[in-house]
């Protein structure tokens, strides 16, 4: 790792974290609303991510703009109290002030998520780094998955001093999306001491193949949510042109079946699977942090975040 800035603060190792040390990797399927992430978890995937993309184009705001904090807060008020471990992609947490990032996962995380994705946008490393520190502070237990876009936005510069700088704010896991080439992932797998991140894409290596890499955590992004358009197309196309559509397609009763009813209890959303557990078997929520009056509330609601849970 790089030279050391300071002393750094134990990690605080979580059921999510832990996801990430396990046998296989952690394979993180990302949704955009709330039947989408039911129905992943009702396949038996134990953690759910969001897509900035997914959210962002759900509204017609633009993704990466920082136009979607109230939207994804309201999200992740939605997807907190269900079974399943959630985490959050919060852009480049929606400021570029750290205290006002810090506040901002710790929204997140008294309403229910366990982990965050912050990107850097190749801005600033000292600026980033900061971040991260502050959301460490804000909530030690939520997991920060530090994310670099010198593949996704550049040619791959500067690789390993952004990543060592996230690592020594305090980052849990790192993320480089955009980098598919297998000799240098396996590069990155030997330089870091902490789990690191791949975004599945066709063009480059499977879910096995980046498992021998030594990957210890497989997200998909948007792809979910830009196949489900795809395949909305197609269907169209097909039904106008006299053909009957292909694919999967849920019947009107298991859509409903993924829907939180007024009165159940958090965490009883229907269906087989993760999502039909009954509340006692869901992750713990306890030890949340109190939210200080400084951290704002839900847009549209007239109680604080922290108390919306309640």
């Amino acid at each position: 790792m790089s030279a050391d800035t300071g002393p750094e603060t134990p990690p605080v190792m979580t059921a999510f974290g832990g996801l990430h040390r396990a046998g296989e990797p952690l394979f993180l399927p990302n949704a955009w609303d709330h039947a989408s992430a039911a129905a992943l978890a009702a396949r038996g995937f134990a953690a759910i991510g969001t897509t900035s993309l997914g959210v962002a184009a759900a509204v017609g705001l633009p993704d990466g703009s920082a136009a979607t904090r109230e939207h994804t807060l309201r999200l992740a008020l939605t997807l907190g109290a269900e079974p399943f471990l959630l985490s959050v992609d919060a852009e480049g947490g929606f400021s570029d002030d750290p205290d006002e990032v810090g506040c901002f996962a710790r929204e997140l995380w008294a309403v229910g998520a366990v982990g965050i994705n912050l990107e850097d946008g190749l801005g600033p490393v000292d600026r980033h780094a900061a971040k991260i520190a502050a959301v460490k502070a804000a909530a030690p237990g939520l997991f920060v998955n530090a994310r670099t876009d010198t593949y996704w936005l550049g040619g791959g510069e500067e690789t390993l001093r952004r990543l060592d700088a996230y690592r020594q704010a305090g980052a849990d896991g790192v993320f480089v999306p955009g980098l598919t080439d297998p000799g240098r992932i396996a590069a990155l797998v030997r330089h870091l001491d902490i789990p690191l991140n791949i975004l599945y894409s066709p063009a480059g290596p499977d879910v096995p193949h980046l498992t021998d890499l030594g990957v210890r955590r497989i997200s998909l992004g948007s792809l979910l949510y830009r196949r489900a358009l795809g395949a909305a197309l197609d269907a169209a196309t097909d039904i106008a042109a006299g053909r009957v559509p292909g694919g999967t397609t849920p019947s009107y009763g298991d859509v409903r079946a993924l829907e939180r009813r007024p009165g159940d209890p958090p965490g009883t959303t229907g269906g087989t699977g993760p999502a039909g557990r009954a509340p006692q078997d869901r992750p713990s929520r306890t030890g949340r942090l109190p939210l200080t009056s400084s951290c704002g509330s839900v847009s549209g609601t007239s109680a604080p975040v922290a108390s919306a849970r309640a």
